[in-house]
């Protein structure tokens, strides 16, 4: 097993198991186009929850011709009780060629990823980090009229808020651990520890930004008048750290 990153943690020994079993069948149908398997994403890191979480699996091959995709498709468990798998399936050539149009994407997967099967391709990897910026603040603007629009059309019923929140946190802790490389920092493990840190480093209001990760981790159920302030308290941080985003050169 590879050596442990700082920004990632091990997951179960459950985990693991239950990761080697979905792929058995995965790694049949693949036969000798097979290269590697990894776990990225969540699971390598706090907070993962094992009911709720999806487990990321990155399976790279040495070819993926339509007749290897049909028994993928035969191939794949499905079964619909946790843990759910959500696997992405690319050769080495395509990962190599698009570096530099998903540098967020693949340097998360660089930094934060588990080789539980094959031969490691990524470790040679060199992502250009030119466009890191420019996607970075990308990104954050979409999530930013996302959050705006949900708000506006949430507003007779908040409690729809809880959803939103929910399911834009994943994307917004990635956006934050890429920011604090921006940053020339190694993003710790803990989702929590890397929203705070990023607050420190911008000047922000921790608190605000925290508000989408104590929704996402905390499993009761929000009222609307709660979901308000802790939204509206996100959303103004999250157009603060924009206009940061918007001054930082490009390089």
């Amino acid at each position: 097993m590879e050596a442990r990153t700082l920004s990632r943690i091990e997951p179960a020994q459950d985990v693991l198991a239950a990761s080697r079993k979905w792929l058995e069948p995965v790694r049949t149908a693949l036969d000798r186009d097979f290269l590697a398997a990894y776990l990225t994403g969540s699971v390598l890191t706090q907070g993962f929850d094992p009911v709720r979480s999806e487990i990321n699996a990155l399976i790279v091959a040495r070819l993926l011709a339509p007749e290897t995709l049909d028994a993928l498709a035969r191939a794949l468990p499905a079964g619909k009780k946790p843990p759910r798998f959500a696997p992405l399936f690319m050769t080495q050539r395509q990962i190599e060629k698009s570096l530099d149009s998903f540098p967020i994407e693949w340097v998360e997967i660089q930094e934060q990823h588990l080789l539980i099967e094959g031969q490691d391709v990524l470790g040679n990897l060199q992502v250009p980090r030119t466009y890191l910026r420019l996607q970075c603040e990308h990104e954050l603007r979409a999530k930013l009229i996302l959050l705006r629009q949900s708000y506006v059309l949430s507003a007779a019923k908040p409690d729809r808020l809880e959803a939103v929140l929910r399911t834009t946190s994943s994307g917004f802790a990635t956006l934050f651990r890429t920011l604090l490389r921006l940053a020339g920092e190694a993003p710790p493990a803990d989702t929590a520890q890397v929203i705070e840190r990023v607050a420190d480093v911008h000047h922000l209001n921790a608190e605000g930004l925290l508000g989408i990760y104590l929704v996402r981790s905390n499993p009761r159920r929000y009222r609307g008048h709660e979901l308000l302030p802790l939204y509206r308290k996100f959303l103004a941080e999250i157009e603060r750290l924009v206009s940061v985003i918007d001054g930082m050169p490009v390089t």
